[in-house]
């Protein structure tokens, strides 16, 4: 079942187009995250969700109702829960309280305990949201999301203030308790690596349109444009000759389903592998060590220039001759 379904939304502010006939559909118990640079659109559309934004055009269902477009419901009344950037916590209301301000003023006793325990802070309702820590008042203000039990709880990039060495811990708690609570959630991030790792869906968008709505290992392998792809991780294109099923590249024919004729072949990083060969036809132009794996430039007598990222104990030296293998994966075609 949907929990929210936009139908050809569409937002101006003047004359800047900030949503163009986005559509989109979140069902029950789905984690999803919207994916683009700054200024794309994610956080219009979310707004226009909970109803602090109303569309120019198209409408906006939550459970079945429709409370934007041809209908309106008060933000109040649609059922939603949101985490912002900065919290939004009242500094001068206990944790408790913070928790319980969507809640009936009285008997929501229990269900303020019951959230904090869900995301692990029971015992610190009388403490003030300046006593905690950055972590714990985030929780805080998922609690209060929470609390009101939403048909979805949007997440506006609320990791982004966070130190970078906690930022992957802190989300990956956030989003465990979230599953654990089977709540359904769309989750605003221009973070590729953060969408990726966490959601079941990506909707990838750039200016104002939803390009690709897939499962991350479908936008990762099998990008809707050129745009996509590079959008998404490093990625290599080859010019190649397309024909019976054969794309035939400078590193060797793949594989590939298309029409014949000449086109680009997208050949992510990893699938090249390097071998120090002194005939080879790759020179190593550039290495940047990053830990757990090395990202190599590496340059073709023809011009062409190409990634490869391999594990940090497979070392090549800047200037070494290479061979390069590309291994079977998934390969896709742009026109």
């Amino acid at each position: 079942m949907a929990t929210v379904q936009l139908q050809s939304v569409s937002k101006r502010f003047g004359a800047t187009v900030a949503l163009d006939d986005a559509s989109l559909t979140v069902l029950s118990g789905e984690f999803v995250a919207l994916l683009g640079p700054s200024g794309c659109g994610k956080t219009t559309l979310l707004r226009i969700i909970a109803g602090f934004e109303a569309p120019d055009a198209g409408d906006v269902r939550i459970a079945g109702h429709t409370v934007a477009g041809s209908a309106w419901r008060a933000p109040e009344r649609r059922q939603v829960g949101m985490v912002f950037q900065d919290y939004a916590l009242f500094p001068h209301l206990t944790v408790a309280q913070n928790v319980a301000f969507g809640l009936p003023r009285r008997g929501h006793e229990p269900r303020v305990a019951d959230v904090l325990e869900l995301v692990g802070l029971p015992g610190l309702g009388a403490r003030l949201p300046h006593e905690l820590s950055g972590g714990q008042r985030q929780r805080v203000a998922l609690a209060r999301a929470l609390a009101p039990e939403p048909q979805i709880v949007l997440l506006d990039e609320p990791w982004s203030s966070i130190d970078p060495l906690l930022r992957i811990a802190m989300r990956d708690e956030l989003a465990a308790i979230l599953r654990a609570a089977g709540t359904t959630v769309l989750l605003v991030t221009h973070d590729q690596e953060e969408a990726l790792a966490l959601a079941d869906r990506v909707a990838l968008m750039r200016a104002g349109r939803i390009v690709q709505v897939d499962s991350p290992e479908r936008l990762y392998h099998e990008p809707a444009d050129r745009w996509a792809a590079e959008f998404v991780g490093a990625a290599n294109f080859l010019r190649a000759d397309l024909a019976g099923g054969r794309a035939l590249t400078c590193l060797g024919a793949f594989a590939a389903a298309g029409p014949d004729g000449d086109c680009e072949v997208l050949v992510r990083p990893e699938l090249v592998a390097l071998e120090i060969d002194a005939g080879g036809e790759g020179l190593v132009v550039g290495r940047e060590f990053r830990g757990h794996d090395v990202m190599y430039r590496v340059a073709l007598a023809d011009g062409t220039a190409l990634s490869s990222q391999r594990p940090s104990n497979e070392l090549v030296e800047l200037g070494a001759r290479v061979r390069l293998h590309v291994y079977p994966g998934p390969i896709a075609v742009f026109r």
